[in-house]
């Protein structure tokens, strides 16, 4: 894969920051003195136009309303997150204001509202993937046509792994924030004309995209004529294949579609457009929902794979006009100007090595998915399909609390691009607490009150109660592992934010995987899909201790003993809440109201637990909420 990397400063010379202009503080970064465009100003023909009144900071630089960079926090002692006691290293606590008072709660107005808007984005997005999966399920059953799909859906899983959510985040996200710092520092001086051709961001698209479009292309035509080939390696016990090779024909296309959605989405997301990246999947999802309504009586389950297609086609045609809007395609070179100019403002092509942490990384995160399917193929039909199934609804907590870290990864690339590791330190350790308070709680959820989420969520159609039982069982062993996948995910983008991406992640996640090869090969043949979800638990834990404790001497110096202790105290509060639902469950026969209690009872627990074991998360929670509260009633009686 081809793609591109700025130059870390301009003129191409590592680490040396512009001076300042006339006016402005020369402590502050450059990225945050002259914010691109879609901060506070529309663009207009690549230029940056203020809009009138007065002009917002740029979020998270710790900036007022007014501009005004209040006065540092001198009560909090070193190492202490912003906006939190000293206790925790996130989760509330303290004013809820930013030193000054000026400033929101701990993630920044700007960041607050983009969270809450990916929230709903990826919560709506849950939900159509969960009536994705309850079609199918309804269709198809837990057998042999499913399980033949599950096997083609394994190769948009691993591309949507590299090309959306890990690779390509992890390396564009970082290359459009080098490039927003290196136009916010250039383009003072310039005309309209000038900011345009030699704009960094329009410079790096025109130098990765065509390329990456070209590469892909190429992948998806060599995957849809070797189906045969990949089948055979994904599920060599597979007693008829010629369901699945048909299958897998159709979901190779989304290679291209993917990548180019991926490639929006990192850009959009490092330009702080959230929206459009986040409703990728409300999009992909309808697309295999309408077509498995259309054609399902046509074509089967190939009616499957062919909506997999559309919906990759469409995550990326939902992000085009944001992308044009913010970013667009843009002139890829300098007429007329000298060679050494083209040569200086044009960014450098990715090496090999730059790119190969990130993409072995990614590979060995999704290669799990296919130790899985590997060692079930042996295993009696409808296997695969449990453990999908299992799988799918274990990891929606994962994936919910994990949007703290979607919104803030620019914000950590770009304090990493300025030389502030404080904020990039206080923003990480901040999103471990918060992305496990929230995974936590909704482990607990899941351990408790398997059966009844199953039950009501697929049995209906083809899939049976044997079907619910088994799928409930198995969600329960990989609900052991929800806290390290989400570890993993918020541990590996800072390694990810520097300039030049380490091999550290990569490594990590390959001893884990290995440890899942090894656990589940051995667990398989003794208690077949529980011991391939357990080693599935054992691997990915093994992978977040390991970048947990290696971030704080390579990268950023978080203090993993304190943030250790604290995710120590949230599991505690988690055990004790998913026990309880765990007893409470089977008391109320009908699993709808069991379910709706659970979402009752289980939070309580959690919070009296966590109280009772000092978790700040936990304590601090109430004040966040009801200041949040207060603001959001003070705005609506000054709307009125």
């Amino acid at each position: 894969m081809a793609g591109a990397l700025p130059r870390s400063a301009a003129g191409g010379r590592r680490g040396v920051r512009p001076a300042p202009r006339a006016g402005q503080d020369p402590r502050a970064p450059h990225a945050v003195q002259n914010p691109p465009a879609p901060y506070g100003a529309r663009a207009t023909g690549g230029r940056a136009v203020p809009r009138p009144g007065p002009s917002p900071a740029a979020p998270g630089d710790g900036r007022g309303r007014d501009g005004a960079r209040p006065g540092r926090a001198a009560a909090a002692p070193p190492g202490a997150p912003a906006g939190i006691p000293p206790r925790g290293p996130a989760g509330g606590g303290g004013s809820g204001e930013e030193p000054g008072g000026s400033g929101p709660a701990p993630l920044g107005r700007f960041l607050a509202r983009a969270a809450a808007v990916t929230a709903v984005l990826t919560a709506a997005g849950a939900v159509f993937g969960l009536v994705r999966d309850q079609t199918i399920a309804h269709l198809f059953g837990a057998g042999h046509d499913s399980d033949a799909f599950l096997i083609a859906w394994t190769v948009p899983e691993m591309a949507s792994t590299l090309l959306i959510e890990d690779a390509m985040a992890l390396l564009m996200v970082p290359a459009f924030s080098h490039a927003l710092a290196r136009r916010a520092a250039g383009r003072a001086g310039l005309t309209r004309k000038d900011a345009r051709t030699q704009d960094p961001v329009r410079l790096l698209v025109a130098a990765t995209l065509p390329r990456l479009a070209v590469f892909l292309a190429a992948v998806a035509t060599v995957l849809v004529l070797a189906a045969p080939l990949v089948v055979a390696v994904l599920a060599p016990g597979l007693p008829d294949p010629a369901l699945a090779v048909q299958c897998t024909r159709l979901t190779a296309l989304t290679v291209l579609s993917f990548g180019i959605a991926g490639y929006f989405s990192a850009a959009l997301r490092a330009h702080r457009s959230f929206v459009p990246p986040a409703a990728i999947y409300v999009a992909y999802n309808v697309g295999i929902i309408g077509t498995l309504v259309a054609l399902h009586s046509l074509w089967g389950v190939r009616a499957a794979a062919a909506g997999v297609a559309v919906g990759g086609l469409l995550m990326a045609l939902v992000q085009l006009p944001a992308f044009i809007r913010h970013v667009g395609f843009g002139p890829g070179r300098v007429k007329g100007a000298p060679r050494c100019q083209r040569d200086r403002d044009r960014p450098t092509l990715i090496a090999f090595g730059l790119i190969a942490p990130v993409v072995f990384f990614a590979v060995f995160r999704q290669s799990q998915v296919l130790v899985e399917r590997f060692l079930a193929a042996s295993l009696p039909s409808g296997a695969i399909s449990h453990l999908n199934y299992a799988q799918k609804v274990a990891q929606m907590p994962m994936v919910l609390s994990l949007m703290i870290c979607t919104v803030t990864f620019p914000v950590v690339a770009q304090a990493m691009a300025g030389g502030e590791r404080e904020k990039a330190r206080r923003r990480v350790e901040q999103d471990l607490a918060l992305a496990s308070l929230a995974v936590l709680t909704g482990t607990a959820m899941v351990v408790g009150y398997a059966p009844q989420i199953i039950q009501v969520l697929f049995e209906r159609g083809a899939f049976t109660h044997q079907d619910t039982l088994a799928t409930a069982s198995v969600m329960r062993v990989y609900a052991l592992g929800l806290l390290g996948h989400c570890l993993v995910g918020a541990l590996s983008r800072p390694f990810f934010s520097t300039d030049r991406p380490t091999w550290f992640p990569a490594l990590a996640m390959g001893a884990g995987l290995l440890v899942n090869v090894v656990a589940g090969a051995f667990a398989v043949g003794w208690w077949g899909t529980y011991g391939i979800a357990a080693a599935n638990a054992a691997g990915i834990t093994a992978t977040a201790v390991l970048l947990l404790t290696g971030l704080g001497p390579r990268i950023i110096a978080i203090e993993v003993r304190r943030v250790a202790a604290s995710i120590g105290r949230l599991g505690v509060a988690a055990a004790a809440a998913g026990g309880t639902g765990w007893i409470a469950g089977p008391m109320i026969p009908d699993p709808l109201l069991s379910a709706a209690l659970g979402c009752l009872l289980v939070p309580a627990m959690f919070g009296a637990t966590g109280t009772a074991v000092g978790a700040i998360e936990v304590t601090a929670l109430p004040g966040q909420i009801a200041r949040s509260s207060s603001q959001l009633t003070q705005r609506f009686r000054h709307a009125r």
